[in-house]
């Protein structure tokens, strides 16, 4: 086994209800009996990036995020944690697990820390969706593989070892994978040591369990081909892009202030582990009635009262109606999204919807969730600060 060194290296991404996924319940599949059925709830889409942690490496299934920095795991005793199927994580069978002291580096880059017991580094960390984690900061060991089949250890790594969590979580989630901009990220503290500042990752449609996607870091993740790319900046763990306008294919566009809550040198942040795109409410107001323009059909109503726009589909034909929509960012980048990447398929009583995946961000900051960036190539250049979008078949990338 080797230590870190310039290489790329990647790391397959397995939708939570993949068979892939060591947690698969594998009796809720149509093969076997089984009358469970699960309604699509915004926060409940989410990829799970596998990461190995300690030594020897436990298997950890966390979201990969890139609106966050924390590293995290529900860990052994927590009885104020959020139910998971996993196991929790024991730092007592780590030989490489340390408590991070209070005064050090690592602590004091966290957004929210304080001195616990025995001068431990104690954090305290609210997600904009209302979940939220409390732990103890500590340095591990974290394997991965390289593109080759190489096996590649990071040491000293930050990992926070949560005691409480609460939230929109998912079961078969066990921890957080934080790819965003901050000290204490994955990306911050490993892309440095490799051959290209430089990561990526591809999802696949989140109506395809089947598959999965990969992150790569290093040059090999690379986006090639066909691309666009805009000015990335970098607010604390936020990756922030501008977006410029918003078009409606057939009817018009929706222009978009160049600021926003929060945010101080764009105005939208990229966020692969949030499911739908959040808007100003003047934008997301003019959004609605440019769609609604151009679908001809019955409306009907998001049951949870997130998305303002729903239509009532009772077959691929009425699916065929719905329009795709591009969101404009600096630099002439132009994403176009497909109607399988802007409508979310809901369900209940009242029969099939079709909801526009956008909701408003109120006095937070806008979001461009990971629901637009399915079978999108999407690669982050910290050198030259840039963000490039490539259509892809994400299962072939």
């Amino acid at each position: 086994m080797t230590t870190a060194a310039a290489a790329t290296f990647s790391i397959e991404l397995i939708h939570r209800d993949s068979p892939k996924s060591p947690f698969y319940n594998h009796s809720a599949t149509g093969i076997e009996p089984s009358d469970a059925v699960s309604r699509l709830v915004p926060d409940t889409f989410e990829y799970l990036m596998e990461l190995r942690v300690g030594t020897p490496p436990i298997s950890v299934l966390a979201i990969a995020d890139t609106g966050s920095d924390l590293i995290w795991a529900n860990c052994v005793p927590c009885t104020k944690c959020y139910r998971q199927t996993a196991p929790l994580f024991d730092k007592r069978n780590s030989s490489s697990y340390r408590t991070e002291p209070c005064d050090s580096n690592l602590c004091k880059a966290l957004s929210s820390s304080a001195c616990g017991v025995g001068r431990s580094c104690e954090y305290h960390y609210a997600y904009q969706d209302g979940s939220k984690i409390d732990g103890v900061l500590a340095t591990e060991d974290l394997t991965f593989y390289s593109t080759d089949g190489s096996p590649l250890v990071f040491s000293n790594i930050a990992f926070g070892c949560n005691y409480q969590s609460s939230g929109s979580f998912s079961s078969r989630t066990a921890g957080l994978a934080g790819l965003g901009g901050g000290a204490v990220s994955l990306v911050s503290q490993i892309v440095p040591s490799l051959d290209k500042i430089y990561f990526s990752y591809c999802l696949v449609p989140k109506s395809d369990t089947q598959a999965s996607s990969k992150v790569i870091f290093g040059s090999a993740g690379v986006v090639a081909g066909s691309k666009v790319t805009t000015p990335m900046m970098v607010e604390g763990s936020f990756f922030v892009l501008r977006l410029e306008e918003i078009i409606v294919d057939g009817a018009g566009s929706v222009p978009v202030p160049p600021s926003a809550p929060g945010l101080t040198t764009g105005n939208i942040i990229i966020a692969s582990g949030t499911t739908i795109n959040y808007l100003p409410a003047d934008v997301l107001s003019s959004l609605v009635q440019e769609v609604s323009r151009v679908v001809s059909l019955p409306k009907a109503a998001d049951s949870e009262g997130i998305m303002p726009l729903c239509f009532a589909v009772t077959g691929e034909a009425d699916r065929q109606k719905l329009p795709f929509i591009t969101f404009k960012f600096a630099g002439e980048a132009s994403v176009s999204l497909s109607p399988t990447s802007i409508f979310m398929d809901e369900f209940s009583f009242a029969g099939a919807a079709a909801c526009l995946a956008v909701a408003n961000s109120g006095s937070g900051p806008p979001l461009f969730g990971n629901m637009a960036q399915q079978n999108l190539h999407v690669g982050y250049d910290l050198a030259i600060q840039a963000v490039s979008f490539a259509s892809a078949d994400c299962t072939k990338l």
